[in-house]
């Protein structure tokens, strides 16, 4: 099937361009907002973590500068549209309502959204900053959405393709200009597309979900359910966008092979397995973006496929061996041609045993071809620790690592979230409490913390304050940070900090202060400490507790922030 590129015009990409300065500059006068995702469910007597329902925390900049100034706490605003401050957090459940109607792309379904969807994985705002996707990761869910950033109402929400390896969304990314939302259907092990349309100020006015764009990753792919886009009237009486279009492309888009002739995923019928490992297990875990549009598709068993994202369907331009790029990667940013990707533990029970903290380059410019030869151009390694485990295709260093996560006593490391300030990339470490700071023209390297006051191991830090205290014996003072970002004022990262039942990676996420901690960068960006946390709360949810490797915690909150994002006002 040939190739077609989605239409964006030059007018258009030029609007959007100038939109986005135009806001960008805006920020300067009017401050930003901090988003944090809530895993943790929004109703109470459910079996699971993270099954129905989450919340959404919003706070003002203004609001969290007094807070850090003075000691009042920021209050989170609500999502009726006024933006005020103590009607939050958001139910997801009160965003987007039970009785929005199915439709696919041969109409109404004759099904209702419901209520069962849930566990709000991550939010990151559209290059315009006018709009946050929505992630909903409860499994078999595979729900994603679309809200107004500043009145805080749904505009749209879809539900991806079921496969015959499963459905779940983990996360997105808006590509560089906002004309398109990348979806990792990570259990379905597709990559899926959302084309967005705006008007002239850059206002969202319809969401297509191309089917037609497609890319599947795994082996021996069938479709088992198409998918869905739902509508009727949000919460504030507007209406819903949104369509279905499009038909799946089962030969190429869907087939076992990769350009090169190799099994997109090990073990498939119709090819060979590449020489270096291979793809273990597609699962997608986030397709990063680059400024041309390149996705960069990480997995649970390791490799990466360079996807371009503007062709219909999706086209691979590059493959790697799990033993070239390990697994569970989720960390990425781009600082000129070069783009900066990590490795971290998987989050199935293998990573109880694992440690991973790599951090790795590739240079952006060499994925114009159609494709490329597995693995060309080779990755930089940036930095590799040598407590590394041999596992999700790396070679080096000891079989296992059950060391647990209790801070103070394992020796275990987990690279996850990556931000970048001025001239450093900030990675931060799940489970150590640390973050690893990398100039990036010298590569040279070093460290902070966020238990102490001062980053370098003097005095208690923020979370010692905001620590969980229902539970004496819970070990306090422990981050586990998790996604973060930089504020646009150049002064902080703020960062996603677990709760003492974390919903995903139990094993290397358990922490002691849920919320979004605000990391006060120095010295240009090249270090930080933990300066204050927005603390979360959650006693509704009473799902059972589970960290392995960690305490077995007895208390009530349930709290579990993984997200932590960034939009502009």
């Amino acid at each position: 099937m040939q190739h077609f590129r989605f239409k964006v015009s030059i007018a258009a990409s030029a609007l959007v361009a100038g939109t986005l300065a135009i806001n960008m500059a805006s920020a300067e006068h009017h401050g930003y907002e901090i988003w944090g995702s809530d895993q943790s469910n929004s109703i109470a007597d459910v079996e699971s973590r993270g099954i129905n329902g989450s919340w959404i925390w919003v706070w003002d900049s203004e609001d969290v500068e007094n807070q850090l100034a003075t000691g009042e706490v920021a209050e989170p605003l609500g999502c009726d549209g006024q933006n005020r401050p103590g009607d939050g957090p958001c139910n997801v459940y009160d965003v987007f309502p039970a009785a929005l109607a199915e439709y696919g792309e041969n109409g109404a379904t004759g099904n209702q959204l419901g209520t069962e969807f849930g566990r709000l994985h991550g939010m990151l705002p559209d290059p315009q900053n006018r709009y946050m996707n929505v992630n909903l990761f409860s499994p078999g869910g595979g729900y994603v959405g679309i809200i107004d950033g500043e009145t805080k109402e749904a505009v749209a929400l879809f539900r991806v393709t079921g496969t015959s390896a499963g459905r779940s969304v983990h996360m997105s990314f808006w590509n560089s200009d906002g004309s398109a939302l990348l979806v990792a259907n990570l259990n379905g092990k597709v990559l899926e597309r959302i084309d967005i349309a705006r008007n002239a100020d850059g206002e969202i006015i319809d969401a297509t979900f191309n089917q037609s764009a497609a890319l599947g990753v795994g082996k021996d792919m069938t479709i088992g359910d198409q998918a869905k886009v739902y509508l009727g009237e949000n919460s504030h009486g507007n209406p819903m966008l949104g369509s279905v279009v499009g038909s799946y492309d089962l030969e190429m888009a869907f087939g076992d092979l990769t350009p090169q002739g190799f099994c997109k995923e090990n073990g498939c019928e119709d090819g060979p397995d590449s020489a270096l490992g291979g793809r273990a297990n597609n699962v997608i875990i986030c397709p990063i973006v680059s400024n041309s549009n390149h996705a960069y598709v990480t997995f649970g068993g390791g490799g990466l496929l360079v996807v371009d994202t503007t062709v219909t369907p999706m086209a691979i331009v590059g493959e790697y061996d799990n033993q070239v790029v390990n697994g569970a990667g989720c960390g990425g940013v781009q600082a000129g041609d070069e783009m900066w990707l990590n490795a971290g533990v998987s989050a199935s029970e293998a990573g109880a045993e694992q440690s991973t903290f790599t951090l790795f380059t590739l240079d952006d410019a060499q994925f114009e071809t159609t494709s490329n030869e597995p693995n060309i151009p080779a990755p930089a390694m940036v930095f590799k620790d040598l407590t590394n485990t041999a596992t999700i295709g790396n070679l080096s260093g000891e079989a296992t690592n059950i060391t647990g996560q209790l801070p103070g006593l394992t020796t275990r490391r987990d690279s996850h979230g990556m931000a970048r300030s001025g001239d450093f990339i900030h990675t931060v470490d799940r489970i150590q409490n640390n973050v690893e700071v990398f100039d990036i023209a010298t590569l040279a390297h070093t460290t902070y913390d966020l238990t102490s006051a001062d980053g370098q191991g003097d005095g208690l830090g923020a979370c010692a304050a905001a620590s969980v205290t229902d539970d004496e014996a819970l070990p306090n003072n422990d981050p586990a940070p998790d996604l973060l970002e930089a504020t646009p004022d150049g002064k902080y990262l703020v960062v996603a900090l677990r709760g003492p039942v974390p919903v995903s990676v139990t094993h290397a996420a358990q922490g002691s202060c849920p919320g979004v901690g605000i990391i006060e960068l120095m010295n240009d960006g090249s270090t930080g400490r933990l300066a204050g946390v927005l603390r979360t709360t959650n006693t509704i949810d009473n799902a059972p507790v589970s960290a392995p490797g960690g305490y077995d915690y007895m208390g009530a909150e349930r709290s579990d922030i993984h997200g932590a994002a960034i939009r502009r006002k």
